[in-house]
């Protein structure tokens, strides 16, 4: 199998470039047609000569997947659906228009696939989204690494049929991407699409770099939230080695403040990256009681929120560094006053937010979203005792916007 260059630093991209007997300098010019100007194929990078492309490619794969398809909603949110390994399959049924942007430069994989009858295809939307969390700052509590329905599989590449989702929201001059970076998960969480479908692999980095070169919007994102199917976390070396690329000036050239890893506190990965990062930080929260906690979030087992906040206490958040907690609101869960003060005191000392989001109903689950107002009770309460706290806007809810729901039903269709 020949080694993927998308994803490679530059210092690997040089080594690469003089593995097939060319100068080191051509290990930059890769780095700036794949990363810079976000190219997806041979032949667009005009600069190289084509006896040196034909050796790269003898010898190396760009390893850029391009999206299966997309859905867009009415509030301008696209959905795209991405392979979480080469050879995956397109399997939902519907007319569908192809796309166009800069995934279709010509001579691109992406274009490649538009010419064949079932590629890059508008996914349908089918009414009402039923999923279990918003599109933006749906954040995944995932991977425990001990606890759900774990495979042995390492790379998502062991399993063809799966597909990973990646959305990108808009919001005026922002263009936000959120991406996965694990095919299903480990956790099992009970009020999460994506955990019951469960862990089918790690996304490498070039399948993650893909979703920020894949989506029509490539060249307008000005930010990125890993916060979409997976714990990021238990995937750590594939994510760390996509920050780098995002974040250098050989890369995309980013600010760490355009980046925000959430995790569900995986605390051996998490001090990791609070110590060589700078990005932001958001944690998968949703109940300040142990016990209750535990009872949705196997994961508390393992790592107890009491420890993950103690961590955080360690760290500086008062500059441009920021953490958030997010906490999904369930009626008759989490929603009342004793939740709310007991947030406050296990939230203590640390310079935060706390985003409120609300939950969309998902079949077989007991729970429904808390109402507009215990949310808004409950948000007075937290920015009364110095918490400051918001309720998140939904975006999307027309086109299976819940993590994992439009993976979910490509798998479906596939069996």
């Amino acid at each position: 199998m020949k080694e993927k260059l998308l994803g490679m630093t530059l210092e690997e991209l040089q080594k690469a470039a003089v593995s097939v007997g060319l100068k080191p300098f051509v290990g930059r010019q890769l780095a700036d047609w794949m990363y810079g100007k976000r190219v997806v194929s041979w032949d667009a990078m005009t600069n190289i000569a084509k006896a040196s492309k034909t050796a790269l490619s003898e010898r190396f794969d760009l390893g850029f997947l391009p999206p299966l398809g997309s859905v867009e909603s009415s509030d301008g949110t696209r959905k795209y659906l991405f392979p979480a390994a080469a050879g995956s399959a397109w399997a939902i049924e519907g007319p569908f228009p192809l796309f166009s942007g800069p995934a279709m430069a010509a001579g691109s994989p992406a274009a490649a696939r538009a010419s064949a009858p079932e590629a890059g295809r508008q996914l349908p939307s089918e009414g009402k989204n039923e999923g279990g969390m918003p599109s933006f700052g749906h954040n995944l509590p995932a991977s425990g690494m001990i606890y759900g329905a774990a495979a042995d599989a390492d790379s998502a590449a062991d399993s063809p049929d799966n597909a990973v989702e990646a959305v990108m929201i808009p919001e005026g001059e922002r263009r936000t991407l959120c991406v996965s970076s694990q095919a299903g998960c480990k956790m099992g969480c009970k009020f999460c699409m994506t955990g019951r479908q469960g862990f089918h692999g790690n996304l490498d980095a070039a399948a993650i770099l893909s979703q920020f070169v894949g989506v029509d919007e490539s060249t307008e994102l000005t930010n990125a939230v890993f916060m979409g199917m997976g714990e990021p976390l238990d995937n750590y070396d594939a994510v760390m080695r996509v920050i780098e690329v995002l974040t250098s000036d050989w890369g995309f050239g980013w600010s760490p403040k355009r980046i925000t890893l959430s995790t569900i506190g995986v605390l051996p990965a998490l001090k990791r990256y609070l110590d060589g990062s700078r990005c932001h930080l958001a944690v998968s929260l949703h109940n300040p009681f142990p016990e209750e906690r535990y009872h949705m979030m196997p994961v508390q087992k393992a790592y107890d929120i009491r420890e993950v906040v103690e961590l955080l206490r360690k760290y500086d958040f008062s500059g441009q560094r920021r953490v958030s907690f997010e906490y999904t609101m369930f009626g008759g869960w989490n929603d009342d006053t004793r939740h709310a003060d007991a947030l406050v005191r296990l939230l203590g000392r640390i310079e935060c937010r706390v985003n409120l989001i609300r939950f969309h109903k998902i079949p077989d689950f007991p729970y429904d979203c808390a109402s507009d107002a215990a949310m808004e009770t409950f948000k007075d309460r937290l920015n009364n005792n110095g918490i400051v706290c918001t309720i998140r806007t939904s975006r999307g809810e027309d086109i299976l916007a819940a993590c994992g729901m439009l993976a979910g039903k490509h798998s479906s269709s596939r069996r």
